[in-house]
């Protein structure tokens, strides 16, 4: 459910570029088939995969930090790479390398589902995030060439519809599959969708590139991915071995090296996939780091919520692929109001207060105990944050694509939604330090009380990797038994209390950032 909301920006990625097809109209009837069906192909992997997460940790015997990499390895590349996926779109064909990308995700969803370990879904699931890396970029490139100016507008609304009821039906498939099929199932199902994209791509979607292309950033390509891997692999062992442990140490040096020479080449050479002279914008340096917080926070409290919702309250796969439906909707309806807010009061008003709203709804996550209908828990909850999320993204959009010259949009939207996907990816690893210290201390608190044997201890002490998923030792009797999963589930409940509140500070910082860095301007000609 990480992705369970658009990156800002796509709509600017589509715009930014001029039609370079002449196309018919049955031909852009295709066009936007081929494109929403890849895009939701994408969208429903990233969606469903987390709804799976707490039933294929208990499958494939693994433990908590094994789980995350399920996620993390597909971000990883996913964020490091999409850039230059546009790139190499423009460079040898846009329909070709959408066409890379789309085989690439139905083969490595394929090996994801045959996987037998945990460790061979996580290597599948880091050439699946290859795989988007092309086929995302490449559908709104798609859209971009072969639609004109007039037409381009019509084509968004389309392909924004279509996707957005993606995004709200495919949890709740995801679940139902994982629940009355198998969780392999999630990936199975994109193997027939990428053969009926690829026979509707190469029969019916013209092929088109830029001629004024230049080089591809090789260099920043591998120092970015190297950076990020280095990064939160550190991030994520040193909930097994600790933060000062010096292989997480130097992990996390390595990284920061490998990020530091990446910010030193995009600097110093021509063409690079991410101009740092865009930066020099006031506006355009804030709306990233607004965007760096506030997915941030929710891409971190999204990942957590199913472990909580299935692990802790007891909800099915499917209840709780459902539980974010209202989000969604909330979303899908306000997103044409939140862009006429921007016309009314520009998008520095919106920005500060979207955020401060969607900081109430994380803390009223915060607030359920184990049990209690959804109705009084979490629906409030999801209802503010979708409040707080519509009121922000449209603007965040406009303020990004304001912010620079007319023939830098194109670029500028791509890295804010690159920054949005780097957040998630950093988030979830770095939530995942909170969690496990604070999930260990209330549990020892918990445990203490109980005056357990010491094999009892000791075997306990090895289950809270798993976290809410520890199991208690088959020798305990039953009244034992219920007492230390009660500690368990309250312990993974103060975890989770304490991501929230962690979420609704990095979303007031954002609100922060917008009213300090965000100025009210014209578009730069």
């Amino acid at each position: 459910m990480s992705n369970i909301v658009k990156p800002p920006c796509d709509a600017g990625v589509i715009k930014a570029k001029r039609c370079s097809t002449s196309c018919s109209r049955i031909t852009e009837r295709w066009v936007l088939v081929a494109t929403i069906l890849g895009s939701s192909m994408a969208m429903i992997d990233g969606t469903v995969v987390n709804v799976a997460l707490p039933v294929l940790q208990e499958a494939l015997n693994a433990n908590a930090t094994q789980v995350q990499w399920v996620v993390e390895s597909y971000a990883l590349f996913l964020a490091a790479l999409i850039l230059v996926g546009g790139s190499l779109g423009d460079r040898f064909g846009r329909r070709l390398i959408y066409a890379c990308g789309i085989a690439l995700f139905a083969v490595a969803s394929g090996w994801c589902a045959l996987s037998p370990d945990i460790n061979q879904l996580i290597v599948a699931r880091a050439f699946q995030g290859v795989g988007g890396a092309l086929l995302v970029p490449g559908s709104l490139a798609i859209i971009s060439a072969s639609f004109s100016d007039y037409e381009r507008g019509k084509a968004i609304g389309i392909w924004s519809g279509f996707t957005a009821i993606t995004s709200a039906f495919g949890p709740v498939l995801g679940g139902w599959l994982v629940e009355n099929l198998s969780w392999r199932w999630i990936f199975f199902i994109n193997v027939p969708l990428a053969i009926v994209i690829l026979s509707i791509l190469f029969r019916y979607v013209p092929e088109s590139r830029d001629s004024e292309f230049t080089r591809l950033d090789y260099w920043g390509a591998m120092l970015i991915t190297l950076g990020l891997g280095a990064t939160v692999f550190g991030l994520i062992e040193s909930s097994i071995l600790g933060l000062f442990h010096p292989l997480v140490i130097s992990s996390i040096l390595i990284g920061l090296l490998f990020l530091g020479a990446f910010v030193f080449v995009e600097a110093n050479i021509y063409g690079p996939m991410m101009p740092l002279s865009l930066f020099k914008s006031r506006t355009f340096s804030g709306a990233n780091l607004l965007t760096l917080l506030l997915y941030s926070a929710l891409g971190g409290v999204l990942y957590f919520v199913p472990f909580n919702l299935i692990q802790v309250q007891g909800y099915s796969p499917t209840a709780a692929g459902a539980v974010f439906l209202p989000f969604i909707l909330i979303m899908f309806f306000l997103s044409r109001w939140s862009g006429d807010l921007v016309n009314r009061y520009d998008a520095k008003l919106p920005l500060m207060v979207g955020p401060v709203i969607a900081a109430l709804g994380f803390i009223l996550f915060a607030l359920p105990g184990v049990g209690g209908s959804y109705w009084i828990t979490f629906f409030p909850a999801i209802v503010i944050l979708g409040l707080g999320m519509s009121l922000s993204v449209a603007p965040l959009t406009t303020t990004v694509m304001n912010s620079v010259r007319k023939r830098q949009v194109g670029i500028a939207s791509g890295i804010n939604n690159a920054v949005s996907r780097t957040a998630g990816l950093l988030a979830i690893a770095v939530f995942n330090i909170f969690v496990f210290n604070a999930f260990n201390y209330s549990l020892d608190r918990r445990l203490a009380k109980l005056n357990l044997s010491p094999q009892i201890q000791q075997a306990l002490a090895k289950e809270k990797i798993n976290l809410a998923a520890a199991k208690v030792p088959e020798n305990v009797n039953d009244g034992l038994k219920n007492t230390i999963e009660q500690a368990i589930a309250l312990a993974y409940i103060d975890s989770f209390r304490l991501i929230m509140f962690i979420a609704a500070g990095l979303a007031l910082a954002s609100a922060l950032v917008a009213f300090l860095m965000i100025n009210k301007q014209q578009k730069p000609l």
